[in-house]
């Protein structure tokens, strides 16, 4: 297992104000201990910290595997908007319009929609290129959540709260590579809510391997308000996967149209269910905000 070493650069770069360090590990292995990931995640580290270390690697069967780690130094499956930012990455190196990467999630493809990224420069370019990425489809079953128990995901049994009368309950769940719970509400919850009750759930028993936490109002059937409580990274300005999970989750229920629009706190991602193939689009903007070198 390797640590940060001087001399390796690294690309800070957003979705939707979801944001990564990302390093380009092709040539030697970069495997950073917890310690490490958490001190490269910090905000007040030299590289501005992170939701998420982002680490490329080879892949035999796409243009690269995309390993992630949340800011709390676990590792996890996959991070949508993270896929946007490498699939930007990767198209501008290879000179393409279409890349796939590879996860621990699974494999998924990158493509270009419009638009240019901004470069990190004041004086430069500050329009946010479109990204669309295929999720694939979303996993249904709780086998595949996974749950600790055998439950309907459309409405599972748990809820915040006193018995009789809880704050939240029956949230829908999804995987989407990785776990997600959603609740709807009539609102949009305030920030101290999101997190004790995200913080709540995360590690709640029916999840073996903690689970990523939403909050949905639904304005419209094709617009969503959505606020997450990321797993392993706490309250973020957006999470992909989880605006996926949003729309299937709300789909599943009646509540929602098959495509919309899922307002996050950083942006609005586009996430369409595809009927004729299952598989689950979403669509949103990479910024660029600098680049640097790592520290020791």
């Amino acid at each position: 297992m390797t640590q940060a070493s001087p001399g390796r650069p690294y690309v800070r770069m957003n979705g939707a104000g979801n944001d990564f360090v990302v390093v380009q590990a092709f040539d030697a292995a970069f495997r950073p201990e917890a310690d490490a990931v958490r001190a490269l995640c910090d905000r007040a580290s030299p590289t501005g910290g992170c939701d998420q270390l982002i680490v490329l690697e080879p892949a035999p069967d796409a243009d690269a595997f995309m390993r992630v780690w949340n800011a709390d130094g676990s590792s996890v499956e996959t991070c949508g908007n993270a896929l946007r930012c490498v699939g930007w990455l990767m198209m501008e190196a290879l000179g393409c319009e279409e890349v796939r990467i590879d996860t621990a999630g699974g494999p998924t493809t990158a493509r270009r929609i419009s638009g240019r990224v901004g470069s990190g420069d004041p004086e430069g370019s500050t329009t946010a290129a479109q990204i669309q990425v295929d999720m694939g489809k979303p996993r249904l079953d709780w086998t595949e959540v996974p749950l600790a128990e055998e439950m309907d995901t459309r409405g599972i049994e748990l809820q915040v709260g006193p018995i009789d009368d809880p704050v939240i309950h029956t949230p829908g769940a999804v995987s989407m590579g990785n776990p997600h719970v959603v609740f709807f509400m009539d609102h949009a919850p305030n920030d101290a809510f999101v997190r004790g009750s995200g913080s709540l759930v995360e590690h709640h028993p029916l999840f073996p391997e903690g689970v990523n936490v939403g909050f949905a109002h639904i304005e419209a059937p094709d617009r969503i308000r959505l606020r997450v409580w990321e797993r392993g990274a706490g309250l973020t300005k957006a999470c992909g996967t989880g605006a996926c999970a949003a729309l299937v989750a709300a789909a599943r229920r009646g509540k929602a149209d098959l495509s919309a629009d899922v307002v996050v706190d950083g942006g609005v991602l586009r996430i369409d269910w595809d009927e004729t193939t299952g598989h689950v689009l979403m669509t949103g903007p990479v910024e660029v905000e600098g680049t640097g070198i790592l520290p020791l």
